[in-house]
């Protein structure tokens, strides 16, 4: 579903920034728009949290009043599968302690099926750049987060794309911790309370699973309270 609102002078190059609703993609957004109008693309791919992080998403669109936005479904990944956070009949791991490699929460070349997308969107529209909130510090080893990752797919573009097209990737998160981005969204003014991180529920945030444990751990290493409901204490 694209949405736009009415046309009006545009006084900066325009950015498509991937926004899933959750916190790192929210102050992504936040720096993007410092050089940048707003385009924000959001992706449902079957994850357990579809309808949570849509409505997230859809409130920073409005508090940030962009001047597109992109909802798209890329509903097979979950029927790929291969993800607990798209195969229901696989838990979301909750334990502090995680076995070695990569988690089962990766998503199989998710981020490689979301930025195609987006570069698409992006080409059509003449935007300049493109956004993501990947970070490598913090993730739990994903390959699709890593530098080198990014690099490679810089390349990519200027290969699959038309020679008057001039577009990148910018990752400007990807050597910030959660502390870091909690910091860097403070002081951008990031709508904290409008973000959703949870990879189990939907209604109060579980509080265990390795997100929302990383964002819990960033706010308070910035000693700040986290806005969102949590079914249990730290």
């Amino acid at each position: 579903m694209l949405v736009h609102t009415p046309p009006r002078t545009r006084t900066k190059p325009l950015a498509v920034v991937l926004a899933s609703g959750g916190l790192d993609s929210c102050v992504a957004v936040a720096v993007a728009r410092l050089d940048y109008d707003l385009a924000l693309f959001h992706a449902n791919y079957a994850q357990r949290t579809l309808m949570r992080e849509l409505t997230a998403f859809r409130a920073q669109a409005a508090f940030y009043q962009v001047a597109y936005t992109l909802e798209v479904d890329l509903n097979y990944l979950g029927e790929i599968g291969g993800s607990s956070l798209t195969d229901f009949d696989r838990a979301v791991p909750t334990s502090e302690v995680e076995p070695p490699g990569i988690p089962s929460t990766y998503v199989p070349f998710r981020n490689t099926n979301l930025l195609a997308a987006a570069v698409a969107w992006a080409e059509v529209l003449g935007a300049e750049a493109v956004f993501i909130g990947a970070n490598v510090l913090d993730n739990p080893g994903y390959p699709d987060c890593r530098p080198a990752y990014f690099e490679a797919f810089n390349r990519l573009i200027e290969l699959g794309t038309r020679p008057e097209t001039h577009l990148a990737i910018h990752t400007p998160l990807i050597h910030l911790d959660k502390e870091g981005i909690v910091r860097l969204g403070l002081k951008l003014g990031a709508p904290f309370e409008l973000t959703w991180s949870c990879y189990h529920d939907e209604i109060r945030a579980c509080g265990r699973c390795s997100s929302c444990r990383l964002r819990r751990k960033g706010f308070a290493a910035a000693g700040l309270p986290d806005p969102i409901p949590y079914q249990s204490s730290p």
